[in-house]
């Protein structure tokens, strides 16, 4: 598409109104903009000065804008006010009493007065609610497909202390992806059994799907994340805060000499003689323990030291203990970078306990978030060093960050997010403590395998073999891709690239062509102002299965709200996500008043459109009826459908309700008309 086109579109986009059903339009008039994401359905609403619609007309909302019906209704999980005086209403879609999955909508209010509202909805039409298997029989299936000797509930105690139970099983509907002969994305719905499996030999853990009719496995979203030899995860539990009376007492400020850090204070606890790396003034505390080489978490002690003095005469050993240093150092800064700069009491935002545990097994090339805490290899020395540097600490807490906000499905695009977002973090925390480090590297400090200097780069992905432009080169094609741990969930650790490099380029600024030929010019707004906007994107608007697209609308809606319409931040978002192949680039307010006035009369003669809105045939009149070629885009600028015009009839039946952006080249220039399919 070219810069020229994009522009066209992103002026229609920017001054439209949309209002496609016929038995809301007293409730559109309410409306400013809607923003529908690829199935054609309202992924962002935006209210005018003159709605009526207040915090309190949730149902009200969800039936005059979504089309909720009866026998579906959305429940409300959480609520929280921002620094903004925002006041966001998360609320969980259900169907005849079954909870769909991945499906919630937010509402935005300020003031009493419903600002905005955000999310994924379903058309819950003809769904099947009537399982044929039992929960024992669905159970009895996901063992199968697990194929572990062991598993977590096998052993109490090591279960209580990651704060797991053996699952119940719970009756979901699970939407599920394809694509149609055209390339048009499809959903369906299917009931399925969810149950949380934690196995211990071999490792994994994870939200696995069996259909509740035929037993087939429809998804794994893995908990714990795998990357050949390196791993990460997400999903927390909780942590009690009551766990804090086994904290001791007493704590002291010390200094360590960290293995990749230097010397970096550190708090600790006294217990007994001993200092011990136990912090108790952060949140429910901050705790490091010593797994001694072993697999068994009952069996960890505490990392002591008799003068709280932890040099490096101590503990830069053979046994890498200084790295117990950076686990708990880093951990620290985590929780203080989330605290400070964002408002949020540890990763779940109630204070939970932040538990490492280091020296997992024997030369372990992983390091992983296991849903309750966080776990260390010692890394083999031929692929990574002890794995507790500060970006990868920061990183695998950020999954648990993101699953208690967004949680972002770990498939397709959504777990490419997932990725990319725990590299963000890093990248910020390392700045936010450390400042000096190479804060666009991801895992430099541990990386020892040969010809790589990290295990990732945000400012330069291709150097480590990812995509810097979303469907360019290095890209994992989401087309029929259905996610298994072979594929890597279709492409999730790849393709994470396109959103850690859009960060780099906000925060940093750049010029140059992407992959699709797309010349750009950034300007970057910093660190700090692009970290606000990417965690309002997180934490406010993405939900489970949140595209590039969806990003790209919530990012500037984020910013938008931080630093209002038009703003530089605003701009510099929009044209950052175009610089990586996402999305149009942004139009000013002088150029869309240049637009009307000095195009309106080549659009208007070039060619006629009519009916306008419609539902079945789009007719096409030509000046000098000449034949002419014609390309149909999406309202995210994707293109959707081409062809010529002639006959001067185009069947537009298979387009989804919305609004679309009609390009006409007749040889010798190309102009763009925009039409609502109703």
């Amino acid at each position: 598409m070219t810069t020229k086109l994009l522009g066209k579109i992103a002026v229609l986009a920017s001054v439209s109104i949309f209002a496609f059903e016929a038995n809301a339009q007293d409730a559109n008039k309410n409306v400013k903009q809607k923003f529908t994401d690829e199935r054609g359905k309202p992924s962002l609403i935006t209210f005018n000065e003159k709605s009526t619609y207040k915090s309190t007309d949730s149902q009200t909302a969800f039936v005059e804008l979504l089309g909720l019906k009866n026998n579906s209704s959305f429940s409300k999980t959480k609520s929280e006010t921002d620094k903004l005086g925002i006041s966001h209403e998360k609320f969980q879609l259900f169907h005849q009493g079954v909870k769909v999955e991945f499906s919630t909508y937010t509402l935005h209010s300020k003031s009493g007065k419903l600002e905005s509202m955000s999310g994924e909805f379903y058309q819950l039409d003809n769904v099947n609610t009537r399982p044929s298997l039992s929960k024992e029989q669905a159970f009895n299936r996901a063992l199968q497909q697990i194929g572990a000797s062991k598993y977590l509930w096998d052993s109490p105690a090591e279960a209580k202390i990651n704060n797991y139970q053996k699952p119940a099983g719970e009756l979901v509907l699970l939407p599920l992806e394809d694509e149609d002969n055209n390339g048009k994305k499809t959903e369906q719905l299917r009931l399925a059994y969810k149950f949380d499996i934690y196995a211990t030999n071999p490792v994994s853990r994870g939200d696995i799907y069996v259909d509740a009719v035929t037993g087939v496995t429809l998804l794994y979203n893995a908990t714990i994340k795998h990357l050949g030899e390196f791993s990460n995860g997400s999903k927390p539990s909780v942590d009690k805060k009551t766990e804090n009376k086994t904290l001791a007492t007493a704590f002291i400020a010390a200094n360590a000499d960290t293995r990749y850090s230097g010397t970096q204070a550190i708090q600790t606890s006294l217990s007994g003689a001993s200092y011990i790396l136990s912090d108790a003034t952060r949140g429910s505390g901050v705790l490091t323990y010593n797994m001694k080489k072993g697999t068994s978490y009952t069996a960890a002690v505490n990392f002591t030291d008799v003068d709280n003095n932890w040099t490096a005469a101590e503990f830069n050993n053979v046994n890498k203990d200084n790295g117990a240093l950076d686990a708990h150092w880093g951990a620290e800064k985590t929780y203080d970078y989330w605290f400070t700069v964002h408002g949020r009491n540890s990763y779940n935002n109630a204070g939970a306990a932040i538990k490492s545990y280091v020296h997992y097994s024997n030369a372990y090339d992983n390091a992983y978030w296991n849903g309750s805490v966080m776990t260390y290899g010692d890394g083999s020395g031929t692929y990574f060093d002890i794995l507790t540097s500060i970006d990868v600490a920061a990183h695998e807490i950020g999954h648990a960050v993101c699953s208690s906000t967004a949680n972002l499905a770990y498939k397709n695009e959504s777990g490419a997010m997932n990725e990319a977002l725990s590299d963000i973090w890093g990248a910020c925390i390392e700045y936010f403590a450390a400042p000096t480090k190479q804060r666009w590297l991801i895992g430099e400090d541990i990386e020892r395998r040969a010809g790589h200097l990290a295990l990732r780069s945000m400012s330069n992905p291709k150097s480590e073999g990812q995509p810097d432009t979303y469907g360019g080169t290095n890209w994992t094609s989401q087309t029929r891709c259905r996610p298994t741990s072979s594929n890597d969930q279709c492409g999730v650790h790849n393709n994470s690239g396109v959103l850690n490099h859009w960060f780099y380029i906000l925060t940093e600024g750049k010029t140059g062509t992407n992959d699709k030929g797309s010349s750009y010019s950034v300007t970057g707004i910093g660190i700090d102002k692009a970290a606000k906007i990417t965690y309002r994107m997180e934490s406010v608007y993405m939900t489970s299965s949140s595209t590039y697209a969806n990003a790209r609308t919530y990012g500037i809606q984020a910013a938008t709200d931080l630093y209002g319409a038009g703003s530089l931040e605003v701009i510099a978002t929009t044209n950052a996500f175009y610089a990586v192949g996402v999305g149009t680039a942004y139009v000013s307010t002088a150029k869309i008043a240049l637009a009307k006035t000095s195009k309106t009369e080549t659009i208007n003669e070039a060619f006629v459109l009519y009916p306008n809105p419609t539902s079945e045939v789009l007719n096409v009149s030509v000046k000098e009826n000449k034949v002419s070629s014609y390309k149909i885009f999406n309202s995210l600028g994707f293109q959707i459908q081409t062809g010529k015009t002639s006959g001067g009839e185009i069947n537009v039946s298979n387009l989804s309700k919305g609004i679309y952006f009609f390009e006409l080249n007749n040889g010798q220039e190309t102009v763009v008309k925009s039409f609502i399919k109703k």
